[in-house]
């Protein structure tokens, strides 16, 4: 492969996942941890990705300032929000994960719901604090730094006394033999919890992540009671899903 092909790779992976570790990577692609760690520094250098130890984040995931600009399929992201949205209710209360579809989400609230929502992302806390209606619960004590939501055990204990009518999940990955999956520890155990939680479990993802996998388990599919992607209801990618029990939106 040449360095081109897999650099286009590598930065399709991070935008995919938000975070990569080049041990995956290499594993992958098939080549040394060495020739990694130089394909990373050079998009580094480029301003594509954020290098950091054992792997590299997302742009789009961690800046510091938000930049809509950087968000990986920004537009199919906006077309999911909307569809989510129409789930929610007045009166209901609502838990939220972190990353970029769930910040669309909440950009997505109309401005008339009265509805209590429960999370720990900073930027989809921020996206909360513009809405005019909407009741805010914050959980958590420590922070994760690369995935900007708070963790930790309050955080778990929080979620866990709260019976949520929805729970929306930012997937990862999603695969029907692997299930739920994802790549940081502590976030894996604070959406076990936020969906042992809830009545109803709906996750949000971009249908370039259906069928891919990541190292740490969160679940089975059938933990989903929707599945929301920016395709239409019966495209043929979504068919085992449906077949799994899960609506499909």
């Amino acid at each position: 492969m040449l360095k081109k092909e897999r650099q286009a790779l590598i930065l399709k992976q991070v935008n995919l996942h938000n975070r990569i570790f080049s041990t995956q990577l290499c594993e992958e692609i098939r080549v040394s941890e060495d020739t990694i760690r130089r394909d990373l520094l050079e998009l580094a250098s480029e301003g594509k990705i954020i290098k950091v130890h054992g792997g590299a984040l997302s742009c789009s995931f961690a800046i510091n300032n938000w930049n809509q600009d950087e968000v990986y399929s920004s537009d199919k992201k906006k077309t999911i929000a909307a569809k989510a949205a129409a789930l929610i209710e007045d009166g209901m209360f609502v838990l939220t994960s972190g990353g970029t579809t769930i910040i669309e989400l909440a950009k997505a609230l109309p401005p008339d719901l009265k509805a209590t929502f429960v999370c720990g992302s900073l930027p989809v806390l921020l996206e909360y604090m513009n809405h005019p209606n909407i009741e805010v619960i914050v959980v958590g004590d420590k922070l994760s730094k690369s995935a900007r939501i708070t963790s930790g055990s309050q955080a778990i204990e929080q979620v866990r006394s709260i019976k949520a009518d929805l729970c929306f999940l930012g997937i990862n990955a999603i695969d029907l033999a692997w299930g739920l999956t994802d790549n940081e520890w502590e976030v894996v155990l604070l959406k076990k919890a936020m969906v042992e939680s809830a009545r109803k479990v709906v996750g949000l993802t971009i249908s370039e992540k259906i069928n891919t996998c990541q190292p740490l388990s969160i679940g089975p599919v059938e933990d989903l009671d929707y599945l929301v992607t920016e395709l239409p209801p019966g495209d043929a990618l979504l068919e085992p899903y449906a077949n799994k029990g899960i609506t499909i939106i």
